[in-house]
């Protein structure tokens, strides 16, 4: 029997990386105005999906969305993520009252570690972007609906705007050059995985409309 699956850019994450990572966020004016926008929509899809008191923010990285997931106040938050030292770092560097809030995970979107129907919601910001093969995107898919029983809230890049069209021309005159783990994504092939995987699609939010690749889709399960 087949291993789980694992992806270069996963294995990166040691105790520097992560902290890196966390500082990443709050780095300058740009950094900032994009998280602010990233918990706008985010806020949004919460309350598109019914406010679920039980989410599974996964990968949860250095705990960026933790203290946004915890202003629900009975909110149990499962913070997961396939690098112990990610959530190590979230744990220290998020505030106390938050932390407490928290289950943490260690654990793969390719083989999560809970059962069938285990979350309300799983809330999944910035990973799908990074994952090329549309196998491995389904495999995530159908993990993610064995385990969530009616949502998912996910962020990825998408086509059809003109980050993705600059981005494109830019790659076409270099070429690709050595490993890549950024993708955008024909909008119309992910939501044929999504539809594959057993959702349909509830909303699509984009963070700059025709401008930003980033679109956030929320999904409920068939």
């Amino acid at each position: 029997m087949a291993g789980p699956i694992k992806l270069d850019f996963s294995e990166k994450y040691d105790d520097q990386h992560a902290q890196q990572y966390l500082l990443k966020h709050q780095d300058g004016v740009s950094r900032k105005l994009s998280h602010w926008r990233d918990e706008q929509l985010a806020r949004k899809a919460l309350t598109l999906v019914g406010e679920p008191g039980l989410v599974l923010d996964l990968p949860c990285g250095a705990g960026r969305f933790w203290p946004l997931l915890a202003e629900k106040p009975n909110r149990v938050i499962i913070g997961a993520d396939n690098s112990e030292s990610m959530l190590k770092i979230a744990m220290q560097a998020q505030p106390t009252g938050v932390v407490k809030r928290v289950q943490p995970l260690h654990t793969s979107a390719f083989d999560i570690a809970l059962p069938d129907n285990a979350v309300d919601s799983i809330f999944c910001m910035r990973l799908l972007h990074h994952i090329g093969e549309a196998e491995h995107r389904l495999a995530i898919l159908r993990e993610f609906e064995r385990v969530s029983r009616d949502s998912v809230i996910l962020s990825l890049w998408v086509d059809g705007n003109f980050k993705a069209w600059k981005r494109k021309r830019l790659e076409s005159k270099r070429g690709q050059v050595g490993y890549q783990n950024r993708f955008v994504l024909p909008a119309a092939t992910v939501e044929k995985e999504f539809e594959e995987a057993g959702f349909r699609i509830q909303e699509r939010l984009d963070f700059l409309p025709l401008y930003a690749m980033w679109r956030v889709y929320v999904l409920r399960k068939r």
